[in-house]
């Protein structure tokens, strides 16, 4: 078995999938591998899954999947699947760090701070009390809405696959999770359901103005939406670390000629301890496989 690892995983991993075959970070190799690891960066189009022409299994490495075309894998009868739980604790870390420092207006400060103000007289905002709205409950933001609960938050959450929770009280629609939050927290896959989820109308049911953090997906947002209402006071504050394309044109997205805008360059997964559980999580995902004679 050549199992290839095409984007950047932890150093330890080739020595540990050696058990079960060749291991290579070579590209040019593509035709030759049954097992392929990527991550973001590389996209399993249709014609990269047809010049992998022995690929038995494709394990992308985090949560999101729209970086392979699913229906192509499975028509070809390669196995496609995901590290879904391992990425869990550092995207929800990242996620309410955002939140934190839009509270606390860290931003602001470090900000006024190298320009050489004393904004003192600016007041931060607490946590506690507060409404988070969380699109999605999965594995990520059932982490954050531990974290939330811990800060004393109130949680709501819209996901049509998820009908019970003790960890946030669930809402039928969207649009009534997000009515009365303060902060809003997006952990959608992108689907065609999700595309541009968070739009002109549904910010528009937006009661208080409140601030939204996006560590899912870009494509989740109408992001000249975002901008607008950023611009015209109907929303207070955005952190993004995904985009509609990635890496963004500054010159194109309208994000970026808004000032109450953090950005980070999707790095929500990119912590030393998760690529550490991502490499072992691939290992019991092709150990699993192997001896269930799938692959």
């Amino acid at each position: 078995m050549l199992i290839l690892i095409a984007d950047a995983f932890d150093k330890s991993l080739p020595g540990k999938l050696s058990v079960f075959g060749e291991v290579t970070d070579d590209i040019s190799r593509l035709a030759e591998a049954d097992v392929i690891l990527i991550r973001s960066k590389t996209k399993a189009t249709k014609e990269y899954i047809d010049n992998a022409k022995k690929c038995r299994l494709i394990i992308r490495g985090g949560v999101g999947m729209d970086n392979i075309d699913l229906a192509y894998a499975k028509e070809k009868g390669i196995i496609a699947t995901n590290t879904p739980k391992s990425s869990a604790p550092a995207v929800a870390e990242m996620a309410f760090a955002l939140m934190l420092s839009t509270a606390s207006k860290v931003c602001f400060y470090d900000r006024t701070m190298k320009a050489g103000e004393w904004a003192k007289k600016t007041k931060r905002s607490e946590l506690g009390g507060k409404t988070l709205a969380l699109l999605g409950l999965g594995n990520i933001a059932k982490r954050v809405a531990t974290l939330a609960n811990a800060f004393g938050m109130k949680v709501q959450a819209y996901d049509k696959y998820v009908t019970e929770s003790d960890l946030a009280e669930l809402k039928a629609t969207p649009e009534e999770a997000v009515k009365d939050a303060d902060y809003i927290s997006m952990h959608l896959p992108y689907t065609p359901e999700t595309d541009k989820m968070v739009n002109e109308d549904l910010i528009n049911k937006m009661e208080k103005k409140p601030v939204i953090i996006n560590t899912g997906r870009g494509k989740c947002v109408d992001e000249a939406a975002v901008a607008q209402a950023l611009k015209d006071g109907r929303l207070s504050w955005f952190c993004t670390d995904v985009y509609s394309s990635e890496p963004p044109v500054v010159s194109e997205n309208p994000l970026f000629g808004c000032e109450n805008v953090t950005f980070s360059p999707h790095v929500g997964a990119n912590s030393n301890e998760n690529l550490l559980r991502i490499g072992q999580e691939v290992y019991d995902t092709i150990e699993k496989l192997l001896k269930e004679g799938k692959i």
